[in-house]
């Protein structure tokens, strides 16, 4: 690529938050937050899907392509290289709240 100034500030704008996220406390901090984002996800997606009873089937499906989809992702690169991505462990946290909330949401209906 060419060294425009745009490329430029957005080098050290990636190079800043890059700096800035390896923070350990602020990793942990967006992964707290990935999770809890994922359990009100799911919270959200099981109490829409249940309104309308024609969209269950189908919500149930795309979140078994979602949770089987980041499994994957999340194990190949992780077996690949030896250091783990931001992105890719909030997208794991994002799984974890997600499958955790459907489960509370079935001991719910259960009771």
């Amino acid at each position: 690529m060419q060294n425009t100034r745009l490329n430029n500030l957005l080098d050290v704008v990636g190079a800043r938050l890059a700096g800035w996220l390896s923070n350990p406390w602020r990793r942990l901090s967006l992964m707290v937050i990935s999770l809890l984002f994922g359990i009100f996800l799911g919270t959200a997606i099981s109490t829409t899907a249940g309104q309308a009873a024609d969209w269950d089937i189908i919500a149930a499906g795309l979140l078994v392509i979602f949770t089987e989809s980041a499994s994957w992702i999340f194990y190949t690169i992780n077996r690949r290289r030896g250091t783990r991505s931001l992105v890719i462990d909030m997208l794991n946290a994002l799984k974890i709240g997600l499958t955790y909330s459907l489960f509370v949401e079935a001991f719910k209906l259960g009771s």
